[in-house]
């Protein structure tokens, strides 16, 4: 059963320009300038995801990432986030997610190689250099939460021998059985994972190694290494200060997976954590909405409706993917509304339309701003409005034949057209503001001002 409905929710995380000429029906951000490199810009356009679980091997990655780096500049990106970047017990085969040496970027032969999975110390400094180059800032992936690789040792904490002797080539943060759980301070904190050795954030000694040093990791990938911001993986597993200390001892932005489809759980953690959480609540009502064919469920709780300074929105990653059906519809919904859209490297690079994830990005850059009034939803159709300057109102529709339906707008006898390219229209906004617009089966349009 279709209803109205016009909900008023917090301001926009993004301020865009009010600048919309455009030269075609399709409008690609190829044509909208970049600013200067500031890493303040992280979190303003649109972040990308610049690896998919098990890239090819063979230390060809950060050489393969730098040579899109020019072209997603262009299409409007403002920051990547890499896979974790140091050697992992796994070596030359390892996603980065079983960390051993943090100092080893693939220069210490240990592990079964000397480069990471992804390449050599010069080619991931040439990868970030080029990155900054282009104005794009880069989110290294951390890994603080479980170490893997270490040697076995008589563990008096256990009763018997547990694989927690690590000593790095780099000979940096080398760890013993008082690093991980169970130790001297208690037996655990919020969560192992995998079997891996916990660590445990509450020694002094990994604190300092963590942030607190000079050399600390993240001092190091933040002044040695020029690394922007920080995307934590597993914050499940830590409590949340263990990422507001790592931010405050280095700065820059700081995401966390804090892998929970409830809202008010997310910004509780992103509060605690001062931090921005991946918007675990939005994915999942996007996967209702748009695999379940019920529209309605874009009206539910997200982090983004709460807080859109800390919602960083997906529609897939690395670790899940299961919006296949009416994906673009997805992205439509993250690039038009409140929230900091990261784009997933395959959907950008493989398996989606690659001039209209262009025109959407532009889209997000140049028009979504303003707080979101939902004005209608039901299992087919649904159209919200951005209210700032221009701001726009966007149509999914995902029936099997065209629909029209009159919308409440913010502009008063102004002549507004759709900047997807999907519908021709070019109509005029009554006195009141009101206008009749359309959008084609299992598609989308977009409309502000001409």
């Amino acid at each position: 059963m279709k209803y109205i409905f016009t909900l008023l929710f917090a301001l926009a995380l993004i301020s865009c320009s009010d600048e919309a000429d455009v030269k075609d029906d399709i409008q690609t951000s190829q044509e909208v300038s970049t600013p200067v490199f500031n890493t303040k810009a992280i979190g303003f356009k649109v972040m990308m995801q610049a690896f998919y679980w098990d890239v090819p091997a063979g230390g060809t990655w950060w050489n393969t990432v730098k040579g899109k780096v020019p072209a997603w500049k262009n299409a409007g990106i403002d920051a990547i986030w890499l896979p974790p970047a140091t050697k992992a017990q796994n070596g030359p085969y390892s996603m980065g997610y079983d960390p051993f040496d943090y100092f080893d970027f693939g220069s210490y032969n240990q592990m079964g190689s000397t480069e990471t999975r992804f390449g050599s110390l010069s080619e991931i400094q040439s990868l970030i250099s080029t990155a900054h180059t282009n104005g794009i800032s880069v989110i290294a992936d951390i890994v603080i939460n479980h170490n893997s690789g270490g040697a076995s040792q008589a563990n008096p904490f256990t009763g018997g021998n547990t694989w927690t002797d690590f000593q790095p080539a780099s000979g940096l943060f080398n760890r013993s059985y008082y690093d991980f759980h169970p130790n001297d301070v208690h037996s655990g904190d919020s969560g192992s994972f995998g079997g891996y050795p916990d660590l445990c954030h509450d020694k002094q000694y990994v604190q300092d190694w963590l942030y607190n040093n000079s050399n600390s990791i993240a001092k190091y990938y933040k002044n040695v290494m020029g690394f922007d911001g920080w995307r934590f993986d597993y914050v499940k597993g830590f409590e949340p200060w263990v990422v507001k200390n790592f931010k405050n001892a280095a700065g820059g932005f700081a995401v966390g997976e804090y892998w929970d489809g409830n809202a008010a759980t997310l910004e509780w953690w992103a509060n605690q954590a001062e931090a921005s959480a991946f918007d675990f609540a939005c994915y999942y009502r996007m996967r209702d909405a748009f695999m379940g064919n019920d529209l309605t469920q874009l009206n539910g709780d997200m982090l983004l409706k709460r807080n859109s300074y800390k919602a960083v929105t997906f529609v897939a990653n690395h670790d899940t993917d299961e919006i296949y059906n009416n994906k673009l519809l997805a992205y439509v919904y993250i690039m038009t509304h409140e929230g900091y859209p990261c784009v997933f490297y395959r959907d950008y690079e493989e398996w989606l339309d690659k001039n209209k994830m262009n025109n959407l990005i532009w889209i997000h850059n140049n028009k979504a701003s303003g707080n979101t009034t939902y004005l209608y939803a039901d299992n087919d159709e649904y159209v919200a409005r951005r209210n700032g300057s221009p701001g726009l109102v966007v149509y999914i529709n995902n029936s099997n034949s065209w629909q029209e339906r009159w919308v409440d707008t913010n502009w008063a006898n102004t002549v507004i057209k759709d900047y997807t390219g999907n519908s021709g229209w070019e109509p005029t906004t009554q006195g009141d503001t009101w206008v009749k617009i359309q959008a084609p089966p299992h598609g989308y349009t977009v409309w502000s001002v001409k």
